[in-house]
């Protein structure tokens, strides 16, 4: 974006006492910061804006590039690395949009194109046991593999797990922080922030600067919720910031999944609360890849991802299949063995076509049969 218009982006974010909600039904309306720092102080106060907001946006449009906080967002987003990205601008995620108030502006290191890839948030417990940090990372990678950014808070524990595992595999994972950009919290992840930001992004709404703060980690998580298609929550506590995830998550309409644990194991008790709640329980990453295959399709076409290619969500499981009827059983079968009327109904297949599709696959070693079921081979 142009210094001009993001000093007025920056102006008006900057402005004390300018609540969240307000600035965007102000968006909404006015279309663009320029619009509403010249609009009349009689027109603001027919939309509800408070008589001092009126006073300090007439004083904002003269002097938006002298202001401090101004010149130094400014200034940090000249540097190399760096964007500053508005509510109007192409990388801005585009599910984010959609939400309820959503950040007018994102403060992002990293590669910013990268927010355009489908994401899928993994969430949980920052005091998580070893097998909850295990299945993290298996989540993780593997949907990663599949072509999916994979989102999280950068927190100590599930979150590290995730991200890192991602990491590993060489694919893309987006953190989104309770504090400024320019600082990392928790300390102990700032190699794990310097890595993201070589194929990935860090992202926060807050003002540089800004302190790690209770406050703070609602917000965020809703960013978390709010730019992923789906999340997934894995080991949390009844009363955790994750299940808050999980509830924005829903009030957004987005997928929640589950991952069910020990019944002594008091880190489950909150996957089994959403369970009973309505969210979905997995356990592998296949069955999330059922639950959003449809939905990625959707959005990539209805959304017009800029830059991002229309693609399979599994790319691996179909590379170098040419038969179409061997594409469309293979999109079915995931590495848990599903039954042959399973397929025909989700197929809408004949069993000879069926069969003669199975037996062609299992030759290339595409799929293998256990126990007369079909799986990934």
């Amino acid at each position: 974006m142009d210094q001009e218009p993001l000093s007025q982006w920056l102006a008006l974010y900057a402005l004390p006492g300018l609540p969240l909600s307000l600035f965007s039904r102000l968006m909404r309306e006015f279309d663009s910061p320029v619009a509403i720092l010249e609009t009349k102080a009689a027109a603001l106060r027919e939309r509800g804006v408070h008589p001092e907001l009126i006073s300090g946006i007439d004083n904002r449009i003269a002097e938006c590039r002298s202001l401090p906080p101004v010149a130094k967002a400014l200034s940090w987003g000249a540097m190399a690395g760096n964007h500053i990205i508005s509510l109007r601008d192409a990388d801005y995620p585009p599910l984010l949009k959609e939400i309820t108030d959503p950040p007018p502006i994102l403060f992002v290191k990293g590669r910013p194109e990268r927010l355009l890839i489908p994401q899928l948030a993994i969430v949980g417990s920052r005091h998580c046991s070893v097998d909850g940090r295990e299945v993290a990372s298996w989540f993780a990678r593997d949907l990663a593999l599949k072509g999916f950014s994979i989102c999280s808070g950068l927190a100590r524990g599930i979150d590290t797990a995730a991200h890192s595992a991602a990491n590993r595999a060489g694919a893309i994972t987006v953190g989104v922080l309770g504090c400024g950009v320019d600082r990392i919290y928790p300390s102990s992840n700032f190699k794990l922030a310097q890595d993201i930001c070589q194929n990935g992004t860090l992202v926060s709404e807050l003002p540089l600067g800004s302190a790690a703060r209770a406050e703070h980690f609602p917000r965020r998580n809703r960013i978390i919720s709010g730019m992923s298609l789906g999340v997934i929550v894995i080991e949390a506590a009844e009363k955790s910031g994750s299940l808050i995830t999980a509830r924005m998550a829903m009030e957004q309409g987005r997928e929640v999944f589950a991952v069910p644990g020990s019944a002594r194991n008091p880190l489950s008790k909150g996957c089994h609360r959403l369970i009973r709640d309505g969210a979905t329980l997995v356990d592998s990453p296949e069955q999330v890849l059922e639950q959003v295959r449809a939905l990625v399709e959707f959005q990539l076409e209805a959304l017009q991802f800029p830059g991002v290619e229309k693609r399979d969500v599994c790319p691996t499981r179909i590379e170098g299949v040419s038969d179409k009827e061997e594409r469309d059983v293979l999109r079915q079968i995931g590495y848990d063995p599903v039954a042959v009327d399973l397929l025909m109904e989700r197929l809408t297949m004949e069993l000879p076509a069926l069969q003669a599709t199975l037996l062609a696959l299992e030759f290339s070693g595409k799929v293998r049969c256990v126990a007369g079921r079909y799986c990934l081979g």
